[in-house]
């Protein structure tokens, strides 16, 4: 458990390879291993997982994925049924693989020079929050058909057509505001943590800093890392719902 130890270096840039066309083409080279380690842990894991299932004496771990995968299902059918069959997958992946990655955290990637986990570069989770941010939208234009989708921006609709005028904009300020809240969570919470692990190195006296850094790093990665990987996956269930806002009223008429 050396790397629970580590004095870490404060977590503020990325090191980039630039590939000379502007800002647009410059890679943040560290959160590209990271969150390829992730993705290849997560396909390895989800595999083994999937082999390892059986229905006549399931393990602890295919009864902990059942119930988590009939959470994320239940809570798509109560939320939007009729996009279940993408969204739970969407959900799932989402959830395992930010889980996955935050876990990682636990091995001694950090020893590694300018490496740090995945979700601590913004760059990773507004990718995440992006894809999330798309399907969402297509899902209401094939939920309402265009018109619909546009009407949806002027809701509330039992007001008056002037009063849902002035909502348009608020409205269009909501929707633009998830997919960077969504990701800005993620990204805010998981970069703490690592700026808690320096400034508990620079503050306390050497004698103490390796119980107190180990202490905190396992509240850090073990239970925040949970819950960021669980807020982000039920938001992402929890959009899906929003986006049928006052869909079956619409069509009771």
């Amino acid at each position: 458990m050396r790397f629970l130890f580590q004095e870490e270096q404060p977590p503020v840039t990325h090191p980039t390879v630039d590939l000379g066309c502007g800002y647009w083409c410059t890679i943040n080279y560290d959160s590209v291993i990271s969150s390829a380690l992730a993705m290849a842990v997560t396909i390895v894991a989800a595999v083994l997982i999937a082999r390892s299932m059986t229905s006549e004496r399931p393990n602890r771990v295919q009864a902990l994925a059942e119930w988590a995968f009939s959470y994320v299902r239940s809570t798509s059918n109560e939320s939007a049924p009729d996009a279940s069959s993408f969204v739970v997958p969407l959900a799932a992946t989402i959830g395992f693989y930010i889980l996955v990655a935050n876990y990682l955290d636990f091995l001694p990637i950090t020893l590694i020079p300018n490496l740090h986990p995945a979700n601590t570069d913004v760059n990773q989770t507004l990718s995440m929050a992006a894809v999330v941010f798309i399907l969402l939208h297509w899902y209401n234009i094939r939920l309402r058909g265009f018109r619909g989708y546009l009407a949806y921006y002027t809701r509330p609709h039992e007001l008056p057509v002037w009063a849902r005028a002035i909502f348009v904009f608020l409205n269009i300020i909501e929707e633009i505001v998830k997919p960077v809240t969504l990701s800005l969570r993620l990204f805010g919470n998981l970069l703490a943590g690592l700026l808690m692990i320096y400034v508990i190195g620079i503050l306390l006296p050497a004698v103490i800093q390796a119980p107190v850094i180990a202490i905190w790093k396992l509240f850090d990665v073990l239970f925040i890392g949970l819950i960021q990987a669980f807020i982000f996956m039920l938001l992402t269930l929890v959009y899906f719902g929003l986006a049928r806002e006052g869909f079956e009223e619409e069509h009771s008429h």
